[in-house]
């Protein structure tokens, strides 16, 4: 049965000092150290390989969400204007927290999920990051899944 191109959604919200453990938001190199290499080398090499794939981080490049455990989905969607809706909601339930007063605009918010719509409807990704108050980050990703094209580099978590 073929399977279309839908869109999966993710949600992180956390503090700031958490978000910035960028060593855990990419993937470990696909080889691991060279033997002789320094013990606390092949000690970092090993956290990263155990702990990327399940670490609940945003990954530092949006198609790496793939990845991550089908868990941390929170929606998926065929339609690119019902993804743009869910993440319209999620922009307005953020909203009051986020530091600048130009991101609680509700024309903003609308602009800015009319844009995701249109970058999903050609099969592109979205990714934002917000600052909160206290202080927090908000990241939101949606990602363009294509379950039936082979030349995809990760494969697609399902509909």
């Amino acid at each position: 049965m073929r399977q279309y191109r839908h869109h999966h959604g993710y949600l992180w919200v956390g503090p700031k000092s958490r978000f910035d453990q960028e060593a855990l938001r990419r993937p470990p190199h696909p080889e691991p150290p060279p033997v002789g290499s320094r013990p606390e080398v092949i000690a970092r090499y090993r956290e990263v390989a155990a702990e990327f794939p399940t670490c609940d981080l945003p990954p530092l490049e949006t198609r790496n969400w793939l990845r991550k455990p089908r868990a941390q989905v929170r929606g998926t969607w065929a339609d690119p204007a019902e993804a743009a809706v869910w993440l319209g909601e999620r922009l307005a339930e953020y909203a009051p927290r986020f530091m600048g007063g130009v991101q609680r605009d509700v024309r903003w918010l609308s602009g800015v999920a009319a844009s995701a719509e249109a970058r999903l409807g050609w099969g592109g990704d979205v990714s934002l990051g917000y600052y909160l108050e206290r202080p927090a980050f908000l990241s939101l990703a949606l990602v363009s899944c294509f379950p039936d094209d082979e030349s995809q580099p990760l494969p697609c978590p399902g509909p």
